[in-house]
């Protein structure tokens, strides 16, 4: 075993000390939408990633779509980001913003009293969303983005990325998986638009592009990626047709505008529909910057995967909750422990920052 997965790589200018990275997962413990002393906490601890990717952090408070996750528009956002930051770099670690916004998965009750839930077209999702207030409500349609709206969210993406710059952040990943706003543009169950933004191929991913674009533009590609979920139906995403050859294409774009990483989502692990091996492969000959894994990997598997060259880098997700030492005890072998789900998504301390280091 050649143990690539705790080798050294180097993502655009910075140098990850591993290939393990620490997925972003929503967490809502930002009270008020900024981050605090406890998330910098929590993620200090897990230092010992190559790469830690944060929660999913809005660009806007349309995009405020959950209870208790946090922004990166404001001065206050900005300097509680910071503390993460230099939390995380004190113990020797790197760490990417993920900027995710919701659009139409979202509650007037998770937003502040001025924002809009905003998606590329009046289709609203089924099921209920958390509210804190009234506890489970159904979702909302949305509004329809007019041209306006799409610039001035394009435009916020970019604001976001440079205040991350300001926070002290390694870079940013923009989350294009999941169900949420870029991915709504690029999914035909969510997006009818006739316009320049829907219909075709080209036309649906044209935003995921604007978007990376910008953000390459105000910060530098080499401090972009995306996060993408073919085959995701999170969030009431479907299956269509042509998904393998949409995804070739944004890679091809992604590719072109300079990207750092694309880090493919698959769910498979937990029910989802498994991402085919050759879409994997589509996106890693397309795209020309690294490929982050993910996926219910174990150490032997995600070895196995980099030694074949399927991609560069590793995410794990849930392991980290509770192990927050994981890259350790991957090494070691060690059994890992089982997080409690029940505090996965409940504010405070408990089951957040309360693993012990063993």
């Amino acid at each position: 075993m050649s143990d690539l997965l705790f080798s050294e790589f180097k993502l655009g200018r910075i140098t990850l000390k591993n290939r393990v990275v620490m997925s972003p997962m929503t967490r809502n413990r930002a009270i008020n939408n900024i981050p605090n002393e406890i998330m910098a906490e929590y993620y200090s601890l897990r230092a010992g990633a190559g790469l830690i990717i944060t929660e999913g952090t809005s660009p806007s408070p349309n995009g405020l779509g959950y209870p208790r996750i946090p922004g990166a528009f404001s001065q206050d956002q900005t300097l509680g980001w910071s503390k993460v930051t230099q939390a995380v770099h004190g113990k020797g670690g790197r760490i990417f913003l993920q900027l995710m916004h919701t659009g139409r998965v979202s509650h007037p009750l998770n937003m502040p009293q001025s924002a809009k839930i905003i998606a590329p077209s009046p289709i609203g999702l089924s099921g209920e969303m958390w509210t804190d207030q009234k506890q489970m409500q159904p979702y909302p349609t949305p509004v329809e983005m007019t041209l306006a709206d799409i610039r001035d969210t394009v435009n916020e993406y970019a604001h976001s990325c440079r205040l991350a710059m300001e926070a002290g952040f390694d870079g940013v990943e923009l989350h294009g998986a999941n169900g949420y706003l870029i991915e709504q543009f690029i999914n035909p169950s969510a997006n009818r638009r006739k316009d320049q933004y829907g219909g075709s191929t080209e036309n649906r991913i044209r935003f995921a592009v604007e978007v990376a674009r910008s953000a390459a533009q105000a910060i530098g590609a080499d401090k972009i990626g995306m996060r993408v979920s073919p085959y995701g139906v999170f969030n009431d995403m479907g299956v269509y047709d042509g998904i393998d050859e949409t995804y070739a294409l944004l890679a091809e774009e992604l590719g072109k505008a300079g990207l750092v990483h694309m880090h493919i989502v698959d769910h498979s692990s937990m029910g989802a529909p498994a991402v085919s091996p050759e879409v994997k492969a589509i996106i890693r000959n397309k795209f020309k910057g690294a490929v982050i894994l993910s996926g219910g990997y174990d150490a032997d598997r995600a070895e196995r995967d980099l030694s074949e060259n399927k991609g560069d880098l590793v995410a794990f997700g849930r392991p980290f909750i509770a192990n927050p030492n994981l890259v350790e005890k991957l090494k070691k072998k060690v059994e890992l422990r089982v997080p409690d789900q029940t505090t996965f998504y409940t504010p405070g301390e408990k089951g957040y920052t309360d693993y012990p280091l063993d």
